[in-house]
């Protein structure tokens, strides 16, 4: 499969939610490194900025291609950067951090990573790169890596938040089911 307008067309509208299919299923390469491609990435910096969320992953928009943007420190000058068929290399200890969801509104639970990321990953324009953090940016590149594996916060809570949570999850399965999705 290639990429083309075509598959991302008409552009994303929203941020997809618990429990849409698109979010548990792991995201397909991007192969072509197009104007559809920058469309959506402009398109998701859009949908994740007006969320005040400072990571967002194609799959959240509905799209899914392995894709990420991140913005850890939001500001003014800040410019969101742009993750395209991401590896990780993780390290150091596993710690404790709560995390939200963009795509599961208020709900936060605990969830322990590995305090050092390295990533290599391509640019829009396809030009690779790498980088390395140990601090917040490493904690937000997991987490949207994650959502293109398929992989959410529900996936890696602890009994006692799957219990916290469980009347919310419920509701949003049942507004799922209930929009006919």
């Amino acid at each position: 499969m290639t990429d083309s307008a075509a598959e991302f067309e008409p552009p994303p509208t929203r941020i997809v939610l618990y429990p849409d299919p698109v979010l548990a299923r792991p995201a397909s390469p991007v192969t072509a490194f197009d104007d559809a491609v920058h469309a959506l990435v402009e398109r998701m910096i859009e949908l994740m900025r007006g969320a005040e969320g400072v990571g967002l992953a194609a799959p959240q928009v509905g799209v899914s291609r392995r894709i990420f943007i991140a913005e850890p420190e939001p500001g003014p000058e800040s410019v969101p950067v742009v993750f395209i068929n991401p590896e990780l290399e993780l390290g150091g200890t596993l710690e404790p951090f709560e995390e939200g969801c963009l795509s599961i509104p208020e709900v936060r639970v605990m969830v322990r990573r590995p305090s050092v990321v390295k990533i290599r990953a391509f640019d829009l324009d396809g030009h690779a790169f790498e980088l390395e953090d140990d601090d917040f940016p490493a904690r937000v590149w997991q987490h949207e890596f994650d959502h293109l594996e398929g992989v959410l916060i529900t996936d890696r809570m602890s009994p006692r938040d799957r219990l916290a949570h469980r009347k919310r999850l419920k509701g949003m399965r049942e507004d799922f089911e209930d929009a006919g999705r």
